[in-house]
């Protein structure tokens, strides 16, 4: 079977920044207590008249344009989001009309935080069978709009935002080695969007001792999958969700702090973007680089999780 690879990626962030500074003004928090805590400095925020596929075009126009493909090269159009526009049509189909992307096939997928590893992985399947050559990912989301803004445990925590890469065919030896991909429903109870007044809920204490467990755990599944070892590791990306919970994943595979993505500060908890964005930030700071290994890891409500192995390159 062929391999499956990134060809090119891309993000997009609101102009709009709100710090922790900021953070004081609406509910009893600091600056302090939201740093040492969480990590996070400040994030961004769409207005209220950018949805989550404006956010998303932006990121994939970026994406195309480094693969040096246009929307009609595209066979699949994958979108997670728990964040859509609308209920539908998704945002997947909002994207194919603007990208022009008449070939191609769309859908939105849901999986939280782990939304990007569950599109990524996805997308290998069709690709290394042969089905499809070109698969755009996106992971989107505008978490202002569901977000308690007097709710200081959660309110913190988040921000908007997009990224998006273009999977396809690469040389033997490159692309996606392994993945993992999990959930556990029985965990759904610990972070969810309410019914009653679609706002964010988490149990922190819950959600970070899942965390801490199954981001190394994953981690060092999808390098023993590959036949490699902790060593070999060149770049880490793990879900920008806290940095207490990125510095276990960091440790436990003792990897040095620069060869960590971390972006949490400066976006906040951005969901199912927080993986794509910090990948196209640091392919473009060239802090990865070509035959590279690089693990990406997520989770997310559900609870669910994934992770992926891949040597970077065409």
């Amino acid at each position: 079977m062929r391999s499956a690879g990134i060809l090119g990626t891309g993000h997009y962030v609101p102009e709009r920044v709100f710090t922790n500074f900021d953070m004081e003004k609406l509910v009893d928090t600091n600056d302090e207590w939201i740093r040492t805590r969480t990590g996070i400095e400040e994030r961004r925020f769409a207005t209220d008249e950018m949805e989550t596929s404006d956010m998303a075009y932006e990121a994939a126009v970026k994406a195309l344009d480094k693969a040096n493909l246009s929307g009609e090269d595209l066979d699949l159009i994958l979108v997670a989001t728990v964040t859509p526009d609308q209920p539908f049509p998704s945002v997947a189909n909002h994207i194919q009309a603007r990208l022009g992307a008449k070939n191609a096939a769309s859908m939105d997928l849901a999986a939280a935080c782990a939304g990007f590893m569950y599109g990524m992985i996805t997308a290998k399947q069709f690709i290394e069978t042969g089905a499809y050559d070109n698969v755009l990912i996106i992971g989107a989301e505008k978490l202002s709009k569901i977000t308690d803004w007097t709710d200081r445990n959660t309110c913190v925590l988040f921000g908007d935002g997009a990224g998006a890469t273009v999977l396809g065919p690469v040389s033997e030896g490159k692309g996606i080695l392994s993945f993992e991909l999990g959930s556990d429903g029985t965990g759904a109870e610990h972070l969810y969007q309410s019914k009653e007044d679609a706002f964010i809920k988490m149990s922190g204490r819950d959600v970070f001792k899942f965390a801490v467990r199954q981001m190394p755990e994953s981690s060092i599944s999808v390098i023993e999958k590959a036949g490699l070892t902790k060593e070999d590791v060149d770049f880490l990306i793990p879900h920008q969700a806290n940095i207490r919970i990125m510095e276990a994943a960091r440790q436990r595979l003792e990897i040095p702090e620069e060869k960590m993505a971390d972006s949490v500060r400066r976006y906040g908890n951005t969901s199912s973007a927080s993986i794509p964005i910090a990948l196209s930030e640091n392919v473009e700071n060239g802090k990865i680089k070509d035959n590279d290994l690089v693990v990406l890891v997520g989770f997310g409500g559900g609870l669910t999780w994934g992770a992926v192995a891949l040597r970077y390159g065409i």
